[in-house]
């Protein structure tokens, strides 16, 4: 509770003291109230970031067409625009697009002036990491170019989370996509999926040294190469009791207790399983990575080496690219935005901020006033493209 407070006061200063300075200020302003949003900023910060940003915003789904089926979307819209538009794309996430923080954002950038455009990507939904997204990124986009008012005729964002993350620097290097962007963003993103995938299942960093990867992400891995490790027809009770596990997961970020009882459902799938199904997911309810991961890295390198998966191995985007990510980051490594940027540079502009603020990209709790800071001029410098 006392972070909390902490928190809420070094966040309302900062948001109040802008607001002090409103027609200087505007643009720090305006991106405080998209920030205050991103990582949970509550209560007094909250409130003045509203009063900043306080534009009325209108919300509605709308279907966007691709070449592999109808993508699910949702517009919001500001009653005065002051800015570009938004593409958002958002990671791997079973609730898509009705995922609470995925509104909160959009509307938090609806109220700086700015039309979000969300994006639910089907293959993500389902734990899947697959080109087909990277195709759905590229006919949204150029959907959004096409829709004048949306877009306002002009060039607009990109902003993918996570693994979309790295599949939006991928798809914003597509020809189809050459100068109709005004910038990407990708938070907690990759420039590499198999160095990324080798990291999940083994801890190697990018330069070599080694550190404990998140269980949750080496679960991400298993759910794309169950067919490897499983008779076919193991597959999908497999898959059942993981997702069930990914369930709980979710559920341990916001109510503990349904987490617990979905846990031991985990554990009721597992004891139902034939071998080799039960001692795989054995390893899933242990969070046993140590003898998981080995066994799945060459069918998770297989998995990943399809060039259009990575940024690194895919063409360059000509427009301005904004790598933000948090410091200690065990699903996707920090060094990952930091290698992607010292390929992209000579290609293009490239901002990186690596901030204390978020682990992956959830929220801190221990924040200072100069990573909150530090983080304002980072969005400051996106919404001035």
């Amino acid at each position: 509770m006392a972070r909390r407070r902490t928190l809420a006061l070094a966040l309302a200063t900062v948001v109040v003291g802008l607001g002090a300075a409103f027609v200087l200020a505007r643009p720090y302003a305006r991106a405080t109230g998209i920030f205050v949003h991103l990582v949970g900023g509550e209560g007094w910060a909250r409130t003045a970031a509203d009063l900043i940003n306080g534009r009325q915003v209108a919300e509605a789904p709308v279907a966007i067409p691709s070449r592999h089926g109808s993508i699910r979307a949702r517009t919001y819209r500001p009653n005065a625009m002051a800015g570009r538009a938004v593409l958002v794309i958002p990671g791997v996430n079973p609730a898509g697009l009705d995922d609470g923080r995925l509104v909160t954002f959009g509307r938090a950038l609806a109220r700086a002036g700015l039309t979000a455009v969300t994006i639910e990507l089907p293959d993500l939904t389902e734990y899947r990491i697959t080109a087909r997204d990277v195709d759905r990124i590229e006919d949204a986009a150029v959907w959004l170019s096409g829709r004048d008012d949306l877009s306002g005729a002009r060039p607009f964002g990109l902003f993918g989370v996570s693994f979309a993350g790295g599949l939006s620097v991928a798809a914003a290097g597509r020809p189809a996509l050459q100068g109709r962007l005004a910038w990407i963003v990708s938070f907690g993103g990759y420039g590499d999926l198999p160095r990324v995938l080798r990291f999940l299942c083994v801890g190697e960093l990018p330069d070599g040294t080694r550190a404990r990867p998140h269980d949750y992400g080496l679960a991400v891995v298993l759910l794309n190469v169950l067919d490897r490790l499983v008779p076919a027809d193991q597959v999908e009770p497999l898959r059942a009791a993981v997702l069930t596990f990914m369930d709980a997961s979710w559920l341990d970020m916001t109510d503990n207790a349904a987490a617990q009882r979905t846990f031991a459902r985990a554990r009721e799938r597992q004891a139902a399983l034939p071998e080799p199904a039960a001692a795989i997911m054995r390893w899933v309810n242990d969070r046993d990575v140590g003898t998981a991961g080995p066994r799945m890295l060459p069918y998770a390198l297989e998995i990943g080496a399809d060039p259009a998966l990575s940024p690194e191995r895919s063409s360059p985007p000509d427009a301005p690219v904004y790598l933000l990510h948090g410091a200690h980051d065990s699903v996707i490594p920090t060094q990952e935005s930091q290698r992607l940027a010292a390929w992209l540079r000579p290609h293009t502009r490239v901002r990186v901020l690596i901030t204390p603020l978020m682990i992956h990209v959830e929220a801190e709790q221990e924040r200072k006033v100069g990573d909150l800071w530090r983080l304002v001029r980072f969005w400051t410098g996106v919404l001035r493209e």
